[in-house]
């Protein structure tokens, strides 16, 4: 029941945690000179390199696809879903020691931090998915309807982040070598997951272990949507479900029994 009340808590503040949510987007963006340009010219830039990098001067092979950018949208797919998971991630990690004196003076639900978290990755993220989707139809490559199939593991994609994301913030508030450590492990993770080789390349049984990655069939189920490939039977998100709702449900538990304490120790 103490889950349930925390939760309803960090509910009331919804005003509060969308009003964190565009303070930090204006903080972000608009507080510059060139404001909103810096939103979209940074994703821009990026899908624009790889688009240039790969398609026009590597030109790497994508297996089953011949189409000129199959293995810019292969990689750009992957990057982005990444980018939306390492981003909540890493700021949930030491979003409670970094809002010490917030916590301290202020006296609001600490779960409403992460939220916040979470909302302004997806605002990020919902810049760059835009300009992904123009370039796509630039290219003639729309997924038209299907494009609406990725919300399923997007879901998934927060879930996961923000439940790993509070179990470890949780945590490092008592020992800070977590948020460095994360940093690190979060780069390996990064090429243990196919964003930037295609799955298919690599030896059947090398890939049959690095399939218990949870990052593995979120990030392939968005390629083959934008590749215009058949979209994946949905029970392959099954894993990486449970698992995000797992971290989602020790995340709390842990939150809710060490809560008490995060304020005294900061």
């Amino acid at each position: 029941m103490r889950t349930v009340r925390v939760l309803r808590e960090t509910w009331g503040f919804r005003d509060f945690i969308l009003a964190s949510v565009k303070r930090d987007f204006v903080a972000r963006y608009l507080g510059t000179q060139l404001g909103f340009f810096w939103a979209v010219a940074q994703p821009l830039a990026m899908v624009a390199i790889y688009t240039l990098v790969f398609a026009e001067i590597m030109k790497p092979s994508l297996p089953g696809h011949d189409a000129k950018f199959a293995y810019s949208i292969y990689l750009c797919a992957g990057i982005i879903t990444w980018q939306l998971f390492s981003e909540i991630l890493n700021r949930s990690v030491g979003i409670f020691v970094q809002n010490a004196n917030l916590l301290k003076k202020v006296s609001l639900p600490k779960l409403a931090l992460p939220v916040i978290v979470a909302l302004s990755g997806l605002t990020n993220f919902a810049i760059i998915f835009m300009l992904f989707l123009a370039f796509l139809v630039a290219i003639g490559s729309s997924p038209g309807v299907s494009v609406l199939s990725v919300i399923p593991p997007l879901v998934i994609v927060v879930a996961f982040a923000l439940g790993l994301g509070v179990l470890l913030g949780t945590i490092n508030v008592f020992y800070r070598d977590v948020e460095q450590t994360a940093g690190l492990v979060l780069n390996f993770w990064f090429w243990l997951t196919p964003i930037v080789y295609p799955s298919r390349a690599l030896p059947q049984t090398l890939a049959t272990v690095l399939e218990w990655n949870p990052m593995w069939p979120l990030v392939s189920f968005m390629q083959a949507v934008f590749l215009g490939e058949r979209i994946p039977a949905w029970s392959t998100l099954t894993y990486s479900a449970a698992v995000a709702l797992g971290l989602l449900a020790l995340g709390l538990f842990a939150f809710r029994r060490l809560s008490g304490e995060i304020v005294d120790e900061l």
